[in-house]
């Protein structure tokens, strides 16, 4: 079975985002979180740089016919 790895971005709100979508589909889940150590041109200490997540992949349904 073949895996896509999808890079999304967020300027803000990404792990929030990452959350959400954990939520949306059953068997998926937030891994690491990194935040910012210390405050950076245009973000403050602690937010988040990057969200690492797994999406499960939905169910396929096999049909056969007689």
């Amino acid at each position: 079975m073949s895996k896509n790895t999808i890079c999304l971005w967020y300027d803000k709100d990404a792990e929030a985002a990452a959350r959400f979508y954990a939520a949306t589909f059953p068997d998926s889940a937030v891994g690491a979180v990194h935040h910012a150590p210390s405050d950076y041109p245009g973000g403050k200490e602690g937010d988040a740089l990057t969200v690492e997540f797994t999406l499960s992949r939905p169910q396929r349904r096999s049909r056969i016919q007689a």
